[in-house]
């Protein structure tokens, strides 16, 4: 069995490792390119490209994939059974669809056809999904269209994006390994997805973690959940940037004669903030140009004062 497999972040590693413990031969690994990182630019390598080194895995990182004549010469070179995709970053052109006599297997990070696209683990926190998962899947022309094979499913809860981004890297490696004798075979099932039920998850800019106090607390502690670990939701505390890193919504507290986004109360178990609904007690924070703190840590040295309205 040859594997040629496409990924990029650390959502794409798990699966990677267990294909070469389960003995797969893995001829190829694409990337994306290197990438500049932090204020330094400097260039970090993507973490698949890291564990693939690693392995003693050749790596390519082409900056593109349509009329990439050299990067389909090299796939067909491996001559693989199969190309394995998770996380890679881009809708493959049918030049590279074509090529695996077993055809192109996708880990995508929701329970399809629900979110599909770039970001599903964090619309699903951010709508509130009751649960997620990961769908292994036959990929097509279509952006996250194609035939199911085999799901897993986890409850949301009170998870981060970051967490369920763990849980499901593991779990999706885990049901790849679980369905690789069918792949291999080429019995594995198809099961068409319903496109009356598809949604789309589009990809998070910076500009998503901006808080609105003017929605209710609910939304607004499900956004701190979905931003984590990136962009973080944030406001602006007299003018300076503040990321709001964990917090518990109080739907039912009634505030009246405040604003939404003014600060309430200031107290070990964190700062209490009016909302659209409700109120929101925020319990780990960081301030521009400072670490992360617990804010019961943060209010010993620094003083945050009651009544100035957030944003």
């Amino acid at each position: 069995m040859r594997i040629v497999y496409m990924g990029t972040p650390n959502f794409a590693v798990p699966a990677l490792e267990k294909l070469a413990e389960a003995g797969v031969s893995i001829p190829l690994v694409i990337t994306q390119p290197d990438k500049p990182k932090d204020r330094g630019k400097k260039l970090q390598a993507p973490p698949v490209k890291e564990v693939a080194e690693k392995l003693g895995i050749p790596v390519l990182q082409p900056e593109s994939l349509r009329g990439n004549t050299e990067l389909f010469e090299a796939i067909k070179a491996c001559e693989p059974d199969l190309i394995v995709v998770a996380a890679y970053g881009r809708i493959l052109p049918q030049e590279i669809l074509s090529i695996p006599r077993g055809g192109c297997i996708n880990l995508h990070g929701s329970l399809l056809p629900k979110y599909r696209g770039a970001a599903p683990i964090q619309r699903a926190v951010l709508e509130g999904a009751e649960e997620t998962g990961v769908t292994l899947m036959y990929m097509s022309q279509g952006m996250d269209e194609g035939d199911m094979i085999a799901v897993v499913k986890t409850p949301v809860d009170k998870k981060t994006a970051g967490e369920l981004f763990e849980e499901l890297a593991t779990a999706g490696a885990a049901l790849l390994i679980e369905n690789l004798p069918e792949l291999i075979a080429g019995t594995a099932k198809r099961e068409k997805q319903n496109e009356n039920e598809a949604t789309y998850a589009p990809m998070i800019n910076k500009k998503d973690g901006l808080i609105d106090f003017g929605k209710s607390a609910e939304e607004i502690e499900r956004q701190i959940r979905g931003m984590d670990p990136w962009p973080a939701a944030f406001t602006y505390y007299n003018g300076e940037p503040l990321k709001l890193l964990a917090a518990i919504a109080n739907p039912n507290d009634v505030v009246s004669g405040a604003q939404a986004g003014e600060i309430l109360s200031v107290d070990e178990k964190g700062i209490r903030i009016a909302t659209g609904i409700g109120s929101l007690t925020v319990t780990k924070l960081q301030m521009a140009g400072k670490k992360a703190m617990e804010v019961f840590a943060y209010i010993k040295g620094n003083k945050i004062e009651i009544g100035t309205v957030l944003g």
